[in-house]
């Protein structure tokens, strides 16, 4: 499969501002993310992680530099279009009662179904397709209160697959998941970019399996801004538990 330019950074500037000051977070970044790939934000708490996907996703305002999505500039989309190009997953839990799992993911369908959010025949179908592809028909009429935070988080992921869109955001989609189930998702994750040509942009702290699902991986570090590269370069101290590419 051809992977084509999906994101481009240039000279990026993220942070905050405020009425008498601004936060940089981080600067200088410039990069490229293809499609059907898989890259995975490793960072320690604090190095701006969680800055940079809400920069990417157009809930915070770059403070310098361009952000290009399938050729366009970012800004240059109105909210309802970019619903309909970009899928973002959170990592706060949702406290949703008396709410289905298909009523759920069919909430993904919002940018296509106006402001009564009725589904049509085509909307449900697309639900049950993204029910099918994360592997949850079984949870379906399962009210979400009732699952697990595993479960949970797949959920959130085939909401954001009823989305429809060719990327997908995920903060930290491993927190507050047990070994066995991080391991169930960062799989799923890399099944999705593979065989549905979704371009997956993550971050986490799991660096072990971050590495066995990623084509690429990008390194903030506090001050120092962002290092691209692939998963095989990385080089892992485990006496340390630093990292950084060779």
């Amino acid at each position: 499969m051809k992977r084509e330019e999906i994101i481009r950074l240039e000279s990026l500037a993220i942070g905050y501002t405020s009425k008498h000051s601004v936060k940089v977070v981080a600067e200088g970044i410039t990069d490229t993310i293809r499609s059907s790939e898989l890259t995975c934000l490793l960072g320690e708490n604090g190095a701006g992680k969680s800055t940079l996907l809400r920069t990417l996703s157009g809930f915070l305002p770059p403070l310098s530099g361009k952000i290009e999505i399938m050729g366009k500039p970012l800004k240059a989309y109105r909210e309802t279009d970019l619903a309909k190009v970009i899928g973002v997953v959170l990592t706060e839990r949702n406290n949703l009662q008396n709410m289905t799992v298909a009523e759920l993911v069919g909430m993904g369908r919002s940018p296509y179904t106006g402001f009564w959010g009725r589904l049509r025949a085509e909307d449900k179908a697309k639900v049950a397709q993204a029910i099918d592809l994360v592997g949850i028909a079984s949870l379906a009429e399962r009210l979400v209160q009732t699952l697990s935070d595993g479960e949970r988080q797949k959920v959130m992921i085939a909401k954001a697959l009823a989305q429809e869109t060719p990327i997908i955001f995920l903060d930290e989609p491993t927190a507050f998941l047990d070994y066995p189930s991080k391991v169930e998702i960062l799989n799923l994750l890399h099944r999705l970019s593979c065989e549905a040509g979704k371009t997956i942009f993550l971050s986490t702290h799991d660096l072990e399996l971050a590495l066995r699902v990623a084509d690429r991986v990008w390194l903030m570090k506090k001050g120092a801004g962002v290092q691209t590269g692939s998963a095989e370069n990385l080089i892992v101290d485990h006496a340390t538990g630093r990292f950084h590419f060779e």
